[in-house]
């Protein structure tokens, strides 16, 4: 790896050394009895060989208890409360691995922890310190920073400009009785609805929608024993990808191949610069999430960015999605000093430096003149004045840490040696971000080719997110449905359009169109939703709506928002729309649908433009109820009969079947069934009850 100044190399690696030779014992022992930070006290089970507590090893993960101690009155925490119920965040079992790569040079460890049941053997789903219930966590040691809070400020930065990162929480841990100084207590990545919202990949997913997602991807050492899936050549070197979801062991040849495609046919667009929105980049990849990941990559100047601990995933359905971020201490000027690297420099792109630059890819969207003009423009709209990534904004936020981690500071030096000047330490920081920001704002480009974007006058309309159950349709998932509305006086070409967020994926097929004023339906389940309502539904997204609440953005191919709703199901949105037969509509088109008095809740019954318990007067189904044997007769004739369930699928089909015909459904178990008439170019569903 080249070295950018030798020199200054050699005597950061000098006083690094001397560093870490003094933290090879612990520093000095430390009366730690309080804390105004949660205080994590673990104890490994007793080693039955030697009746000692079982040392924590690299893998596997050995059993222990831990209590979280924490005054959610924000009162100093104390030690001594360890077995006071009414103080303790967390009291129970976990197993626990010293975790990391490099950092396992330092005699300060990192570690993996799973929270589990009593018995020790199954994972238990708990919320911890406020953070959503999962059982997956780490103990971030702060390896390599003597600021203490690279990671803790990008994550929180990160989280600030719209994006799941992982959540954080500063607290001092003891472990079998020692303290082991300041960590930060965060979430470790992985597919769950509370951090990266993706749905697992079905194990036997081969063919179809089913095989495009959901995945996580990343580009990344090999330290942790999984092998390379592929690599991908960098303008220096080349890059190592391994599967993260569905794992290596699990991951099909099919899905393997599917997923490697997807970053191929990046590459191979972007090198291209292939902007068609049916063809091109735009078509693969979420261009917000690409453009943000850079943006806070190349603010840090991230040393490992791009090539190693660099995450994507991409959901059911869905474009492919950067992030999100992690690892990011080699960042703000810092970087292995002790191992001779000095590469986190305020006047350098980090993916186009030469080293560690990661797949060509990312060189690529960015001397794309469409994809820069966007990164430009949300550069400059993150550094605005009042942004969170505004100079005057992150050192506010710099100085609200400090205050919020000094005591503990002081306790990390006593112990490990490791931040001998910490004041110097954050006053280096905050000089350098000032650099940083100015250079990146100098190099970035215009981005006035891209400041207004023509956008089609698309609306979401209506919402059911949580339709009602019945007899006829007993599931609510399969009757969910948004609709959008052509507000416009010309036709909209919907190639590129897509719902952004994740949760639901679906993408407009390429040269649809919406007709000026025309409704569309995009739904759960069409042959559900044709049967409940006699309309068809334009296309089918993936995934559910959630019953709670849910961010839905229609944008365009670049990602420009064109519409967005986060509906809720508590006041003051409509109760009655959370299952009780209602759904949610936009009372008047022009109204703002983002404020929830501009919607009203409607009974489903109102959208159908058919009644299921008419009988069409060229239509008759006898007899109804059936035991067996029933009998469709028509005054028109027939081009084909379908048999559906109430879950929309279809169990039987005739073709031509004239102006009668019997069906049988003897076998079939006793309930309701749709029939659906084709005549004339007409289509008519009836129900009809199986004894």
């Amino acid at each position: 790896m080249k070295l950018t100044n030798p020199l200054k190399t050699y005597f950061l690696c000098c006083r690094y050394v001397l560093l870490l030779t003094v933290c090879s014992t612990v520093y000095s022992q430390v009366n730690f009895t309080q804390s105004n930070l949660p205080i994590v006290i673990i104890t490994t089970d007793i080693n039955p060989d030697t009746g000692q507590a079982t040392e924590i090893p690299d893998e596997p993960k050995v059993a222990a208890s831990m209590k979280i101690i924490y005054h959610e009155d924000g009162s100093t925490n104390y030690v001594a409360d360890q077995d006071n119920d009414a103080y303790l965040d967390y009291d129970g079992r976990i197993k626990i691995e010293i975790r990391g790569s490099t950092s396992q040079d330092l005699p300060k460890k990192q570690y993996g922890w799973t929270t589990y049941e009593d018995d020790t053997q199954t994972k238990q789903n708990v919320s911890i310190l406020g953070m959503p219930k999962e059982n997956d966590w780490i103990l971030n040691g702060l390896a390599f920073d003597p600021s203490l809070m690279r990671d803790y400020i990008s994550y929180n930065l990160s989280r600030q400009i719209g994006y799941y990162t992982s959540r954080t929480q500063y607290c001092e841990v003891i472990i079998n009785g020692e303290y082991k100084g300041l960590y930060i207590l965060q979430e470790k990545l992985k597919d769950d609805s509370n951090r990266i919202n993706i749905e697992e990949i079905d194990e036997d997913a081969s063919t179809g929608m089913s095989l495009t997602g959901g995945y996580i991807t990343k580009a990344d050492k090999t330290t942790g024993g999984d092998p390379v899936a592929w690599s991908m050549d960098s303008y220096e070197g080349w890059t190592d990808f391994i599967h993260e979801v569905p794992k290596p062991e699990d991951v099909t040849p099919q899905q393997d191949n599917y997923i490697h495609q997807v970053f191929t046919d990046l590459a191979t667009t972007a090198n291209s610069n292939n902007i068609n929105l049916a063809t091109g980049y735009p078509s693969i990849i979420d261009i917000p999430t690409f453009v943000d990941f850079m943006v806070m990559n190349e603010l840090g100047s991230n040393a490992d960015g791009y090539q190693i601990s660099t995450f994507f995933h991409k959901d059911i359905g869905g474009k492919l999605r950067a992030g999100p971020i992690w690892d990011f201490n080699l960042t703000f000027g810092n970087d292995l000093f002790i191992y001779g690297f000095d590469r986190s420099h305020t006047d350098v792109w980090q993916f186009s430096n030469g080293d560690n630059e990661g797949p060509k890819f990312w060189t690529d969207l960015f001397n794309n003149p469409e994809f820069k003009c966007y990164f430009s423009r949300r550069w400059n709209a993150l550094t605005a004045e009042g942004q969170p990534l505004n100079y005057n904004s992150i050192d506010a936020y710099i100085d609200e840490i400090v205050a919020q981690i000094s005591d503990a500071a002081v306790r990390e030096q006593q112990t490990w040696g490791t931040v001998p000047n910490w004041s110097n330490e954050i006053a280096d920081l905050k000089s350098w971000i000032a650099q940083r920001i100015n250079w990146i704002t100098a190099n970035a480009g215009s981005y006035s080719a891209c400041e207004n974007p023509e956008l089609p006058s698309l609306v979401i309309t209506g919402i059911s997110y949580h339709p009602g159950e019945s007899d006829d349709f007993p599931e609510s998932d399969d009757q969910e449905f948004i609709q959008i509305t052509n507000t416009g006086t010309t036709e909209v070409n919907l190639t590129g359009v897509y719902l952004r967020e994740l949760g639901v994926s679906y993408q407009f097929t390429a040269g649809s169109t919406i007709a000026p004023g025309a409704m569309i339906y995009i739904v759960s389940n069409p042959e559900v939703f044709e049967l409940k309502y006699g309309t068809e539904a334009f296309g089918q997204f993936q995934r559910n709506l959630s019953n709670s609440t849910q961010n839905l953005v229609l944008a365009d191919g670049f990602g420009n928002i064109i519409d967005a709703v986060q509906y809720d199901d508590d006041a003051p949105w409509p109760d009655t729309a959370d299952g009780d037969g209602y759904y949610l509509h936009l009372i008047d088109n022009a109204l703002d649908n983002s404020i929830a008095s501009s919607w009203e809740a409607i009974q489903e019954a109102t959208l159908s433009n058919k009644n299921f318990t008419a009988t069409p007067s060229f239509i008759t189904l006898y007899p109804n109820p059936v035991y067996g044997i029933f009998t469709v007769k028509s005054a028109q004739a027939m081009q084909q009969v379908e048999i559906y369930d109430v879950f929309g699928k279809q169990l039987q089909h005739y073709t031509t079947p004239g102006n009668e015909l019997k069906v049988d459904i003897n076998l079939f178990p006793s309930g309701i069934y749709f029939v659906k008439v084709t005549a004339s170019g007409n289509s008519v569903t009836k129900k009809i009850v199986k004894s």
